[in-house]
């Protein structure tokens, strides 16, 4: 016969929540997603680093989060595919916070063409970015985690195309998304014994700046059809599983990935 030790008394909900005293990076965190994510991580308590290709979008980012709290934000201009800028990234949300907690890997881009007409080099600049940088970012935001001995969480952010193609026309978007939800759950399986616990979330359509562009406006038509709540979601909703994905609300998760699509896989 199996036991099972009484429940602990329930934790407050407030409690629960508050990320204070934590360190966040958030990769792409200057605009669409990446910033929804970065504006509730720090509204719960984090400190947030916010690492971005654009300069000026990402300090910009910064400056409204340290308007509600002073210095409690930071921006890098961040090549995720590249070892050495991660590095530097880690070190400077170390530097400036005393430690890292929370790793979002958001940052990720999505070139339209046909597989016929993808040549190699469209391939490989999405893959490094997508999955190669995903995998740099996990390996040092892990060490330090590590070394700190005080757990951690990582977020990495997927899409539905981790799951099923959404259109013709996203061939090297789609490999890099099932690559990285593969990748997602086999380190889960190693770092969970050091209190590090990997999950992710998987996006449906989101109306960010990048689908404003007159030239993706067929595609976003397209996508809102397929969706039984007949909207793209917004930032903000991406920031709120984010929240609960690096909060003590999903204490008990690894290795999975919440998919928040509005139903669009139901189609």
């Amino acid at each position: 016969m199996t036991t099972f030790a009484p429940s602990p008394a329930a934790t407050p909900i407030s409690d629960l929540l508050d990320l204070t005293g934590k360190t966040a990076i958030v990769t792409g965190g200057a605009m669409g997603i990446g910033n929804g994510i970065a504006r509730r991580l720090h509204e719960a308590g984090a400190s947030v680093l916010v690492a971005d290709l654009d300069p000026s979008a990402g300090e910009a980012a910064a400056a409204q989060l340290n308007a509600r709290r002073e210095h409690s934000a930071l921006c890098t201009k961040t090549d995720v595919g590249e070892a050495e800028q991660v590095r530097a990234m880690v070190s400077a949300a170390v530097e400036s916070f005393g430690g890292l907690d929370i790793l979002v890997n958001n940052a990720g881009i999505y070139p339209m063409v046909s597989f016929r007409d993808t040549d190699l080099a469209t391939f490989e600049r999405v893959l490094r970015v997508n999955l190669v940088g995903v995998f740099l970012c996990m390996k040092a935001g892990a060490e330090q985690m590590i070394a700190q001995g005080r757990g951690g969480k990582i977020i990495n952010v997927t899409s539905v195309d981790a799951l099923h193609p959404s259109m013709v026309g996203l061939a090297n978007y789609d490999a890099s998304k099932h690559g990285l939800w593969g990748l997602t759950k086999n380190v889960a399986l190693e770092l969970a014994e050091y209190g590090i616990f990997v999950n992710a979330i998987a996006p449906g359509g989101v109306a960010t700046p990048g689908t404003g562009v007159p030239s993706v406006q067929d595609a976003v038509a397209e996508t809102v059809a397929r969706i039984p709540m007949h909207r793209m979601a917004d930032q903000d909703e991406m920031g709120r599983v984010a929240l609960f994905l690096a909060s003590e609300l999903s204490s008990y998760m690894t290795g999975s990935q919440v998919v928040a699509d509005g139903g669009m896989l139901l189609m």
